[in-house]
């Protein structure tokens, strides 16, 4: 009896031992240099290919520059314009200033190690990138950018690294937004770009878009589960179920002004934008705006920050608004700290034309 008892015992602690060690082995620790941060997507100097992807953990106030350099000693060859990561891979939208070098950069989530490119013809000036459980969605200009006569909708297999279908988006494809099987893509000429179209993931077919007052900018969706979409000089709230425009606001642009990088706040409760013009002498001008999903009209007599920015974004974690400042497109940009009422809280030094953000 006493043998069979510590048999026994002896495989309850093997088989709670194995329990724990499947435990460990099905959901490791990530092990890299950017486990826990935020990256700061750097278009660069569209001439020069010299844009980069720069991080830093939250509670720093330095930031490296070009990660993907210090992990494969070599840049991008490219500007920055997107990144996404799921599971172990990330993925980094590079355009590049001549013809046919344009690519989708693969790389390990946690270390930034090369895995692997998409070229030309599959890309060609991509511009933003969602991914879908093992699916990602780039939307790319093609190679009429005069026209946009040739735009298109990547689908990439993330586990073959392949392109397994283009959907044709005229127009200049540019932001998506995805929810409940649904992605929403904006495009960027107007006129012919006054619409936004809806794509089915389950079946990657296009469906009848939905007709704008303006340019299509899908924003996101709000914590009631509506989409906003800005077009032109209004922002919209469509119901997601039947596509219907449920409210229109007005942005006072007085006509010169140009509304843009429209962002969430973390609850899904108000939104972030930049309204911003240039003078005779190309010196950028402008501010910063806020507005709750539930107003009937956005004030525009006091900017919360009084100042336009290249790019903006809402860290989940921690609430706090992100900004990309540049100064000239031959020295580093800045991501600029804010917290939600417009108070400053610090400033990080990044690469050249910072415009995205992705928290981590």
């Amino acid at each position: 009896m006493k043998m069979k008892k510590q048999l026994a015992s002896s495989l309850a602690i093997a088989l709670s031992t194995l329990v724990v060690w499947s435990c460990n082995q099905s959901d490791p620790a990530p092990k890299g240099d950017y486990i826990s941060g935020v990256f700061v997507m750097n278009e660069g100097n569209f001439s020069q290919n010299n844009g980069a992807v720069s991080y830093f953990a939250r509670e720093n106030n330095t930031a490296t520059a070009d990660i993907f350099s210090a992990a494969n000693g070599t840049t991008l060859k490219g500007g920055v314009q997107d990144y996404a990561a799921s599971e172990e891979q990330g993925i980094i939208l590079v355009d590049n200033m001549s013809a046919g070098q344009d690519k989708v950069q693969f790389v390990q989530r946690y270390t930034f190690k090369d895995e692997g490119t998409i070229g030309a013809p599959d890309i060609e000036n991509p511009r933003e990138v969602v991914i879908v459980g093992r699916k990602a969605y780039v939307s790319c200009w093609g190679t009429d950018v005069a026209k946009y006569s040739t735009g298109y909708v990547a689908v990439i297999d993330l586990t073959t690294k392949k392109v397994t279908k283009k959907i044709n988006v005229a127009d200049g494809p540019e932001n998506l937004v995805y929810n409940n099987g649904k992605l929403y893509v904006g495009t960027t000429q107007w006129g012919a770009g006054n619409k936004l179209a809806i794509i089915n993931t389950s079946s990657d077919e296009a469906g009848s878009p939905i007709a704008t007052p303006g340019t299509a900018n899908p924003v996101g969706i709000d914590a009631n589960g509506k989409l906003w979409v800005n077009a032109g000089d209004k922002v919209l709230r469509i119901n997601t179920e039947t596509n219907a425009t449920e409210a229109s606001l007005a942005i006072a642009t007085g006509g010169t002004k140009t509304p843009g990088n429209f962002t969430f706040s973390n609850d899904l409760k108000s939104i972030f934008f930049v309204l911003s013009w240039y003078d005779a002498a190309g010196k950028e001008h402008g501010g910063t705006y806020k507005f709750s999903i539930s107003d009937i009209q956005i004030a525009m007599v006091t900017p919360l920050i009084a100042r336009p920015f290249a790019g903006l974004a809402v860290d989940p974690s921690q609430g706090l608004l992100y900004a990309g400042v540049s100064p000239s497109y031959t020295q580093a940009g800045y991501a600029v700290r804010y917290r939600t009422d417009g108070s400053l809280v610090d400033s990080i030094k990044v690469g050249i034309a910072p415009t995205g953000f992705f928290f981590q």
